[in-house]
């Protein structure tokens, strides 16, 4: 039976018990209500890859939350959990996702994070700008330019979507971004010198939201006249590069959980700019139609 379905039948049975027990089926109908939910969803949460380590964050939230006390987590790939949370909103029927953010799933669905009193998913991150020691005196322009760049979520994850869209070619999806968005680069770039073929390299880590932003900062980069080239390493290769001047900046790393370890090692060999976006995040997800708010508003498999 599909939620919406449930929640008709849930409102007949409400209303009938009114008749005979005034005033005492409100509490009794909720704590049924999302019961009832939890069982259809057969208390799983439907994860992504076996070895992403949300997919150990969620099995830890298992293991701490009460409400979540017999659950088993679905793991496969990302593309399935997303192909999932599609269906079941085609259908209105509950589902529990792995969902981080920033992604194209929060521009694509109607959805929310459920609320993690036990903070067992961290508090929100945000993803810096880091560059080498010198860089200010070496290349100004570049400096002011990466000082500058910053996001706001929505626009990255609409921007995101279209990436989706596109099989995920961001060359072309970021270029059609800044040719659709030249009053922002006009203020990332205002008063910025050009220059003539200064080569500079950014290093990243190849996830969706860091490649298309980064291949924005290029393009913007060679509108000032710079030789830009892309880098993707894995993390800890990241912090290594622009650490020792082997690369000129990134705009990867995800502070203060995430990469935090990592900046630590090299904390004190390279600048921190600050963040260019804020708002990152990793958690339990639902569609909003579902009447929940909080991982404490499931209930655990009997």
């Amino acid at each position: 039976m599909s939620y919406l379905n449930w929640k008709k039948l849930g409102v007949i049975a409400g209303l009938s018990l009114s008749l005979t027990i005034a005033g005492c089926g409100q509490g009794n109908s909720n704590d049924e209500s999302t019961a009832n939910v939890s069982e259809e969803m057969e208390y799983t949460i439907t994860g992504i890859e076996p070895g992403a380590g949300q997919t150990e964050t969620n099995e830890k939230a298992i293991a701490e939350y009460e409400s979540l006390a017999g659950w088993e987590q679905k793991t496969s790939s990302s593309a399935a959990m997303l192909t999932a949370l599609g269906e079941a909103m085609e259908k209105e029927e509950p589902i529990v996702v792995a969902a981080w953010s920033p992604h194209y799933m929060f521009a694509k669905f109607d959805i929310k994070y459920l609320e993690d009193p036990q903070g067992v998913f961290g508090e929100e991150e945000h993803i810096a700008t880091l560059v080498r020691e010198g860089l200010k005196d070496d290349m100004p322009g570049a400096y002011t330019i990466l000082d500058r760049f910053h996001w706001e979520l929505p626009v990255l994850e609409e921007a995101l979507l279209k990436a989706q869209e596109m099989d995920f070619d961001f060359e072309k999806v970021a270029q059609e971004w800044v040719d659709e968005n030249q009053e922002i680069v006009e203020e990332w770039t205002e008063g910025v010198d050009s220059v003539d073929g200064t080569p500079i390299d950014l290093v990243l880590t190849p996830w969706d939201a860091e490649s298309f932003s980064t291949n924005v900062a290029k393009i913007v980069l060679e509108q000032k006249g710079f030789n830009v080239s892309l880098t993707p390493v894995d993390p800890s290769v990241m912090f290594e590069a622009v650490a020792t001047g082997d690369s000129d900046a990134t705009l990867s790393p995800w502070m203060p959980a995430t990469h935090g370890a990592l900046y630590e090692e090299y904390e004190g060999q390279f600048e921190d700019l600050g963040p260019n976006l804020e708002g990152a995040k990793i958690g339990l997800a639902v569609p909003s139609y579902m009447d929940i708010e909080s991982i404490e508003d499931l209930e655990p498999a009997e």
